[in-house]
């Protein structure tokens, strides 16, 4: 079992900034990837940023190219989301997931490529 705990979140003004973390716990010497999911009211949840444990790779969703960074640190099992440029459409519920599968290299944009979640942290963009 995985365990991912998400902090950071918060109320931030449009065009300020936010650092999420995910600490993992638990089994997670098996862990291909790593990824950033939201969900806003009322639509569903969406693919933000991933990365990939061994290999640093990542891929971001179109509209937070440019404004959000994953990163990841090895030493403390934890995985990063720096937002930038935040606007009013950034407000969601963030959800880090764990794909603790066998090392691949690919970093998925789907749900069904992650098998653990956290319990997700709001992030709010006043405008």
């Amino acid at each position: 079992q995985v365990q991912l705990v998400e902090s950071g979140g918060g109320l931030v003004q449009a065009g300020g900034s936010l650092r999420l973390s995910c600490a993992a716990s638990g089994r997670t010497f098996n862990r291909n990837a790593m990824g950033w999911f939201r969900q806003a009211p009322g639509k569903e949840r969406e693919f933000v940023a991933a990365i990939t444990w061994r290999s640093g790779n990542t891929r971001y969703a179109d509209a937070v190219k440019g404004r959000f960074t994953i990163s990841g640190d090895n030493a403390k099992n934890t995985v990063y989301l720096q937002m930038n440029s935040l606007k009013f459409e950034d407000t969601a519920v963030y959800y880090c997931a764990a794909d603790a599968r066998i090392y691949s290299g690919y970093a998925s944009p789907l749900d069904n490529g992650y098998d653990y979640w956290g319990q997700g942290t709001q992030v709010t963009v006043s405008s």
